[in-house]
């Protein structure tokens, strides 16, 4: 991809761990609310995802969008998910059609499913359980950022239905460096290394689709959520295993 890639939120965890992995490989405009805290080695913008003037000058030139910004805080109350993660979604996807991007990469949330997990937990995280979410089931989501997560994705199907935009939403699980959550079954069970999240949003960057929802996680030996759409339709070779890890030390 020639274009630069738009990737919002750039500060925070999955931008950091997209950066860390595949920051040479593209030429990347970064967004966030805040200035960065050392110096950048890319092209970095200043800017609320709510702010309609700043996103399309931000989008203005780009080839896609990796949209990651809006409030991650599973406990967020409905004003701060209606502006921050709906409304800014929506206006940074109707500012990507008219500059003409060609994917929209969404950063989704194992919230937007979290209900599914009412009636089975904690059989649900553990390996004598073989029930797994693909992708194709509706949204039961868990809290009010996962209602914000939900619309994000049903937005991306309309503008992609209305402009032909291809869009990839990215239901992304327990994201932690190094090694998988310590003496947490749910947490291992949906864990997504580092270098496994960078390489998703290669892919998602790289791959040929039109509108898909996957999951975010490593190839964890329990999991709940299935990888085979995005390895079918994108490409996915997830490299790590929460299984491979005893405590904080990887099994060989």
């Amino acid at each position: 991809m020639d274009d630069p890639v738009l990737l919002t939120g750039a500060s925070g965890r999955v931008g950091q761990a997209i950066l860390g992995g595949i920051g040479e490989d593209y030429d990347w405009r970064l967004l966030d609310r805040e200035p960065p805290t050392g110096e950048s080695d890319h092209e970095f913008v200043v800017a609320d995802v709510t702010d309609e003037d700043a996103i399309r000058a931000a989008v203005d030139g780009c080839g896609a969008v990796i949209h990651l910004a809006g409030d991650p805080r599973p406990e967020a109350p409905w004003d701060s998910v209606l502006r921050n993660n709906i409304d800014g979604t929506q206006t940074i996807l109707d500012a990507a059609v008219d500059a003409g991007v060609d994917r929209f990469v969404f950063a989704s949330s194992n919230h937007a499913v979290g209900h599914y997990e009412t009636e089975r937990k904690p059989d649900l995280y553990r390996s004598d359980d073989d029930f797994q979410l693909d992708g194709t089931e509706l949204p039961r989501p868990g809290n009010l950022y996962g209602v914000s997560k939900a619309a994000g994705e049903t937005l991306g199907r309309y503008y992609h239905d209305e402009h032909d935009l291809s869009f990839a939403a990215v239901r992304i699980g327990n994201l932690t460096e190094g090694h998988p959550p310590i003496d947490y079954e749910r947490g291992q069970a949906m864990w997504l290394s580092y270098r496994d999240c960078a390489h998703l949003f290669d892919r998602c960057l790289s791959a040929d689709y039109g509108y898909e929802i996957v999951y975010g996680i490593s190839d964890n030996d329990r999991k709940y959520y299935s990888l085979e759409r995005a390895k079918e339709a994108l490409g996915y070779d997830p490299a790590d295993n929460s299984a491979e890890w005893d405590g904080d030390e990887q099994v060989e």
